[in-house]
């Protein structure tokens, strides 16, 4: 299993502190004779170290390229599909996809179309709920908003939730960033919104899961309105 890098410092952590709490377990337990217990807490621990490390397991994907397609830009499950008003940058009318990532989810964010970063920008905020209908505008997240080779523009936004407390995105304004490439990471639960032109054609539905960089989630309209 691959290991992405932002989870190096976190497991190393993670298992030192492990190692020191079984120790003192260990020298707890010992003196009353209690094998059971020390078994049971190693066990314990073991589980959950190995559930940090599986939470930045970094799967192999195959690189889809389809300029018509806009494709899910993280695991988990679809939580919102409605016609929204972006006043951060877009200034108009777009359809928001939202997808929910739950903590067992691959938490590695992936760039639902390609084309030129246009703009990107970090905002610090709350930790809400991810699914909280204000976290899209409250919460700490960040904006990428990608203008594609046909004129569209897509926007994205990863959103920290309750648990979420670091948001990690590779995105910079001028760059050129290839549709399904890596684009960050989320630690702990969260979710990402998509917004997309509202001629849009929606191909999931709420409570549908997708694949990160796999599931199409909207089939951008032929041309792009002026």
């Amino acid at each position: 299993m691959k290991i992405n890098k932002e989870g190096y410092k976190i497991i190393v952590v993670s298992g030192l502190i492990c190692v020191l709490f079984w120790w003192l377990f260990y020298r707890l337990l010992i003196s009353n004779s209690s094998t059971t217990l020390i078994w049971a807490s190693t066990i314990f621990l073991l589980l959950f170290w190995f559930f940090i490390v599986a939470f930045f397991r970094e799967p192999r994907r195959v690189r889809i390229h389809d300029g018509d397609l806009v494709f899910a830009p993280c695991d988990g499950r679809v939580v919102v599909t409605e016609v929204v008003r972006d006043d951060e940058y877009l200034h108009e009318e777009m359809l928001q996809i939202s997808i929910f990532m739950s903590i067992t989810n691959v938490h590695m964010n992936w760039v639902p179309v390609g084309g030129i970063v246009e703009y990107f920008k970090y905002h610090p905020g709350r930790f809400l709920v991810a699914w909280h209908p204000k976290s899209s505008t409250e919460n700490e997240r960040t904006t990428t908003v990608v203008r594609m080779a046909s004129g569209h523009r897509v926007l994205f936004r990863q959103i920290a939730g309750l648990i979420a407390r670091r948001i990690v995105s590779y995105m910079e304004a001028g760059h050129q960033v290839e549709q399904n490439s890596v684009c960050g990471f989320i630690k702990f639960g969260s979710r990402v919104d998509v917004l997309v032109p509202k001629g849009s054609e929606l191909l999931v539905g709420l409570g549908d899961p997708t694949v990160g960089s796999q599931t199409p989630i909207a089939r951008l309209p032929k041309k792009a309105e002026a």
